[in-house]
């Protein structure tokens, strides 16, 4: 082939925004002139992240049933069904609490399907808060040590660091941080960004689409650390079918469902590591998100109040037991609901992930080019 098709990996934990980069991404390139592919991943089906960027007119394809690593030949059948648009780049989104993937993914990538695809430096984004709690002297993570264990990793193996949400951040901040990132990981660059505004996410494209090699540090990964640490996940996914008799305010809806789990999830001592939503009809759409227990609920977009039919996309990824997280969501939209809105729940999956079982792994970096 004269030209292959650029890959671009973007991980990071669970909430750090690397759904909004990649739209804010696709939209830049698209913007340019660029065909972009984009490639969603979760451990079930009905994922928010695959019906918002369809829902912009991406080119999308969903890897279900776990992470790149454990379903690599999915991956591999993603790519290939969307190279029948001839894409000049297609950025791919491994789920959030997946690390290893330079050794499971990018090499394997570079070694076996190096004729069709160039592979760009592997970005990891964080989340200033994780990032404090994780590496930070004073510590404070609500999550069991396993799974700060599993956010240590995603950045050990990165290309390049991407801080985001900078905006969030003042310049002593960024600064403090980006010192910190360095202490930990000399010699790996890190960059401030923030995927919501699209403050520095030009630089970050700059960046990866030179050629620079990919995939240059494998982590070593102690496999039982790691299940133990995914396996403490509620993992939920769920749809339903929303009816007001006579119309209804979806943001106040959307706002007022975040909070009550937010309450209910911090009763039961649960951490959230990401609660998203969409709500869509017609052309409006509502997408709202809680990255974190102490956290405020952010809400975009719009539906008008006649709207009186409304489908719901819910993503759950909480520090609690499945069939608890389960019963909190549904109780929650219930009451949120009342008596003005009628719910129908058409899928409703919650889950612990299972011990990850990559297709390939190397144990060295394949060359690049």
């Amino acid at each position: 082939m004269s030209e292959r098709t650029r890959l671009i990996l973007a991980g990071g934990f669970l909430g750090a925004g690397k759904t909004t980069l990649l739209a804010k991404a696709a939209e830049r390139l698209a913007r340019a002139g660029r065909r972009v592919g984009l490639i969603t991943n979760d451990q079930a089906a009905n994922l928010v992240d695959t019906s918002l960027l369809e829902g912009e007119g991406a080119s999308v394809r969903e890897v279900s049933g776990g992470c790149f690593c454990c379903r690599f030949d999915d991956l591999i059948a993603a790519l290939k069904g969307l190279m029948r648009g001839s894409p000049d780049i297609v950025i791919a989104e491994p789920v959030g609490s997946c690390t290893d993937l330079s050794a499971t993914v990018l090499q394997p990538l570079k070694k076996i399907y190096g004729q069709l695809f160039r592979v760009a430096p592997f970005s990891v984004l964080v989340d200033p808060v994780r990032l404090r709690e994780s590496l930070g002297p004073d510590g404070g993570s609500r999550f069991p040590e396993s799974v700060t264990y599993i956010f240590r990793k995603q950045i050990e193996e990165a290309d390049l660091v991407v801080l985001n949400k900078a905006d969030t951040l003042s310049s002593v901040e960024r600064a403090d941080l980006l010192r910190l990132i360095s202490t930990h990981l000399p010699g790996t660059p890190a960059l401030p960004l923030s995927a919501r505004t699209g403050e520095g996410v030009d630089a970050w494209l700059e960046r990866i689409l030179a050629d620079a090699p990919a995939g240059q540090r494998i982590a070593t990964v102690d496999y039982d650390t790691y299940a133990e640490g995914e396996s403490v996940l509620g993992w939920l996914n769920a749809t339903a079918m929303l009816r007001a008799a006579a119309g209804a305010d979806w943001r106040a809806f959307a706002l007022d469902l975040l909070a009550k789990l937010r309450n209910d999830l911090r009763a039961r001592g649960g951490e959230v590591a990401h609660v998203k939503l969409l709500l869509e009809a017609g052309s409006g759409r509502i997408l709202a998100n809680l990255v974190r227990t102490d956290a405020d609920p952010y809400v975009t977009g719009s539906i008008s109040s006649a709207t009186a039919e409304v489908t719901l996309v819910l993503n759950a990824r909480v520090g609690i037991d499945p069939a608890d997280l389960r019963a909190t969501v549904e109780s929650c939209l219930r009451a949120a609901a009342g008596d003005r809105i009628g719910v129908t729940i058409g899928a409703i999956e919650s889950f612990s992930p299972a011990r990850p079982r990559p297709t390939h792994r190397f144990d060295a970096v394949v060359p690049g080019e």
